[in-house]
């Protein structure tokens, strides 16, 4: 399971939550919530697709400067 599919399964709790849910002020929330979770989740997936590394940079020995 990837972490976009984790992310889908919360913002379908939330939207369950949302649709049982009396008090419009709270219901918005869940549904907000949801949202939230469904652009995590394609988020996630956009980076998964990335083939980007990471490289520690070479720091230069400054400390040997003369004028």
């Amino acid at each position: 399971m990837t972490a976009g599919d984790d992310y889908r399964g919360k913002a379908i709790e939330f939207r369950a939550k949302a649709q049982v849910e009396s008090n419009p002020k709270q219901k918005a929330e869940y549904e907000h919530l949801a949202r939230a979770y469904l652009r995590l989740a394609e988020q996630a997936e956009r980076n998964s697709q990335l083939d980007a590394t990471y490289e520690t940079p070479v720091i230069k020995d400054d400390t040997k400067f003369k004028p």
